[in-house]
């Protein structure tokens, strides 16, 4: 990426329309400005939005942030969480995140001022007060129809709608998306404040009792959150809070004083397409669900950081308009995971007293053996998404007319294409392109210099680092940390040349939209 300062354009034609300024939008306004291109940023609320709403960023989601520059403000100013500990009804378990899966605890206003003052050093900025009435979808662009806050009307003219306008968004409805799914019957509290009792910061707990489930977590600032689903008529005072806490907790937790008191209420929905023609979803505008977890920023912040670097590498040149065709496949499969993950979540959370023995026993079993440390830290830290293979299908049609792609088959010890990468890879720096890992016992093994060797040809599109480990083989990674392709043999490499050479504007069978 580069670092220059890209303005917007107030008038003619611009690059990229984004609607929508909540996280997920500037974070997309970030990204793109970062890789020199040119957007232009609308929000129909005339002020900034206040709360702490969406809190916890998952490794994934930080990636975002650290992507913008501010990753190391956002740390100063969130709460690492260390460990979750789940109280059961006879035994108290606690589950140690691992330094590379520990989330941080960021109210979400905090997130897009660090987003937005990120925006703003890239020249670029928010219009507040503007709402888009009308959009139509052309071969070459995108034209919509503006109201700003004065109510004069404008067109704008783009070559590419991003809608990050949250679960009621305009956009969605103006492109004729549905939004499947339904409202959960479910009420649930919101309390944030002060609460005195003997609990570590960093840590975040889960009680799951007979008399029904709460979540208890330490926020920036001495705060604490307290969430969890509410029978009819709850009356929203302190006195009933602190009824809350005690019913379902044996912690001697006491109410001091409370900053925020709401319920809310939420559903599972994904639109039924998250691209149209020249125009995308992200975020809440394509996907929501229970808030159990955590997990819904961070799915629409790796919606951005997926879509980003694709579409300012077809803006820019330097891809093949068919890499746009895999964002709708990957991101969607991404979504059914998470909200597929956060039903079942939310059915341990709401478990009558018979149903909530069975689950003692069987989280008993789990945190005996591991099982939470191994597998369900991992889930909600989002390393367990999965994309389909469709890089490889998107850089040539014709494979199927040569067969399996045999040469991404390889040992346990790499991961398969559309999986996140081992632990030991270490993180990119903002702005690398495509990176090839070979991996051998020897430090000037074929592999190792058949990779520096394509590195050179390929130029700045990718670049090549050796790890010595005890496997042989290589990982193509993308962009946006997901694995491309695969391989045991030097002879694999050769795949992975024509793999990014049909990914090229200038590759092979290059189609127009």
């Amino acid at each position: 990426m580069t670092e220059s300062t890209v303005p917007t354009q107030s008038g003619g034609r611009t690059p990229v329309l984004i609607v929508g300024a909540g996280p997920c939008g500037l974070a997309a306004a970030c990204e793109l400005m970062q890789f020199g291109v040119p957007v232009r940023l609308v929000e129909a609320r005339e002020d900034r939005a206040v709360g702490s709403r969406a809190v916890q960023l998952w490794p994934l989601g930080l990636e975002v942030l650290h992507t913008a520059n501010v990753l190391d403000e956002a740390l100063r100013r969130g709460l690492r969480v260390h460990s979750n500990i789940y109280h059961l009804r006879d035994r108290v378990l606690t589950v140690p995140l691992g330094k590379t899966d520990e989330p941080l605890m960021l109210p979400q206003e905090q997130t897009m001022e660090l987003l937005e003052g990120a925006l703003g050093k890239l020249g670029g900025r928010v219009e507040r007060g503007v709402r888009i009435s009308r959009t139509e979808l052309t071969d070459t662009g995108v034209t919509a129809v503006a109201e700003g806050p004065d109510g004069v009307e404008e067109t704008i003219e783009a070559d590419w709608l991003i809608g990050a306008d949250g679960v009621h968004s305009t956009v969605r409805e103006q492109l004729g998306i549905e939004f499947r799914g339904a409202q959960l019957p479910l009420d649930f509290l919101l309390a944030e404040g002060r609460i005195d009792g003997d609990y570590a910061p960093g840590t975040v707990h889960y009680y799951l009792g007979p008399k029904g489930s709460l979540v208890f977590g330490p926020m920036p600032g001495g705060t604490v959150r307290v969430s969890g689903v509410l029978a009819p008529g709850f009356p929203l005072t302190p006195e009933a809070v602190q009824g809350f806490l005690d019913e379902r907790t044996d912690s001697g937790l006491r109410v001091v004083e409370l900053d925020t008191l709401a319920t809310f209420s939420t559903a599972e929905r994904i639109a039924t397409a998250m691209r149209k023609g020249r125009a995308f979803l992200v975020g809440d505008a394509a996907h929501t669900h229970t808030p159990v977890g955590g997990q819904g920023l961070n799915l629409g912040l790796q919606d951005v950081h997926n879509l980003a670097w694709k579409l300012a590498g077809v803006i820019n040149g330097r891809y093949a308009p068919r890499i746009l065709d895999t964002y709708e496949p990957e991101r969607l499969q991404a979504a059914r995971q998470i909200v597929s993950t956060t039903h079942r979540l939310m059915k341990m959370f709401t478990l009558g007293p018979a149903a909530s023995r069975v689950q003692n026993v069987t989280w008993n079993l789990l945190g005996a053996t591991g099982v939470l440390q191994r597998w369900f830290v991992p889930l909600l830290a989002g390393r367990r998404v999965r994309y389909p293979d469709s890089m490889t299908h998107a850089r040539d049609d014709r494979a199927a007319e040569r067969g399996p792609t045999s040469f991404l088959k390889a040992g346990r010890a790499l991961p398969p294409p559309g999986a996140r990468p081992p632990r030991w890879v270490p993180a990119a720096s903002p702005g690398t392109g495509f990176r090839l890992l070979t991996v051998s016992r020897a430090a000037d093994s074929a592999l190792a210099r058949l990779g520096r060797r394509l590195a050179q040809a390929h130029g700045p599109e990718l670049c090549h680092e050796h790890h010595r480990r005890r496997t042989d083989g290589f990982l193509l990674l993308r962009p946006d940390g997901y694995v491309a392709a695969r391989g045991t043999e030097p002879a694999g490499l050769g795949q992975v040349d024509r793999l990014l050479a049909g990914l090229a504007a200038d590759g092979p069978d290059t189609a127009s939209l």
